[in-house]
């Protein structure tokens, strides 16, 4: 089977393993999408306030042109933030088709002059992911009602066709653009893997119920706030990264908070280390390193 005929980012697609005879396959169906890599970096002032006007400006003027470039590159572009508090000054959010383009991005970056004056402090690396809960239970049950065993050739045929037109559908999802919103909030979590709460042996069905309580609530927010999940289980040292896009800070306090309260987060959400960053174009960037912080006004595209 050739995975990119079932997947539009070419990453092959995840397959049910079943539990005990009788019950329904642990593992939910995902789309896999975009390769995403957050970068954040610390801003040597002192190092670069040292350097020379002139030299400033053609160190500024090189990162400004490729971070041009890279707004609109092919899979999802690029973004600068201007990041809050003590974890960073400089957050840069990369959106590719695939961890080829996503590497080259980073290496591009690495070889920018500016880079002399610029610490990494934290990156993040993961996978846009579409979780598929309610239609995998769907479908799950109608193949056991139907007789079709679990991992049968039968079996895999049918969840791939359903696969490949949920791909179809999800696209603009899969491979999203950067929303253009003025802030960002990023961070990664997990679900818990205790000895006395355990997200990985609820049985399906009631996992389903769980994310659809918890999807309900961010639909209440639809239109304040865009949010983009992305796995990164076996990329990196979490299972997800979210990433929040708003206008306005404050929603993301009040729907974290909400969120807080469902039965997923509070029996078995874990949450790492949380980013706030502003967005700026790549053009504004010689104001920044000026140490004005810009305002912002999204590209027209």
């Amino acid at each position: 089977m050739n995975p990119k005929e079932n997947n539009p980012s070419g990453r092959p697609l995840n397959s049910p393993s079943s539990n005990t005879p009788g019950t329904l396959p642990a593992v939910p169906l995902t789309l896999d999408g975009s390769a995403v890599l957050h970068q954040m970096f610390r801003i040597n002032w002192n190092a670069w306030n040292r350097l020379n006007l002139n030299g400033q400006e053609q160190v500024v003027r090189d990162a400004v042109e490729l971070f041009t470039a890279f707004e609109t590159t092919q899979g999802g572009g690029t973004a600068l933030f201007s990041q809050l508090g003590h974890k960073g000054d400089l957050l840069i959010l990369h959106f590719r088709e695939g961890f080829e383009d996503l590497n080259q991005a980073e290496i591009a970056v690495a070889n920018l002059r500016l880079n002399e004056y610029l610490e990494i402090k934290n990156s993040y690396l993961s996978i846009v992911e579409l979780g598929l809960y309610d239609s995998t239970v769907k479908l799950y049950q109608e193949l056991v009602e139907e007789g079709i065993q679990p991992n049968t050739l039968h079996w895999d045929k049918r969840v791939e066709g359903h696969m490949n037109r949920q791909a179809e559908a999800m696209k603009p999802r899969l491979l999203p653009e950067i929303p253009p919103h003025r802030y960002l909030c990023f961070y990664p979590m997990d679900k818990k893997r205790g000895e006395t709460q355990n997200w990985y042996t609820v049985p399906i069905e009631r996992r389903r119920d769980m994310m659809r309580d918890h999807g309900m609530i961010g639909r209440k927010y639809a239109g304040r706030v865009k949010q983009i999940i992305s796995g990164s289980i076996g990329f990196d040292d979490w299972e997800w990264g979210v990433d929040l896009f708003a206008n306005d800070p404050l929603v993301f306090k009040h729907l974290i908070y909400e969120m807080r309260f469902d039965e997923a987060s509070a029996h078995y959400a874990l949450f790492g280390d949380f980013f706030l960053g502003l967005r700026l174009n790549a053009a504004q960037l010689p104001e920044l390193m000026d140490g004005v912080l810009p305002s912002y006004t999204p590209n027209e595209s």
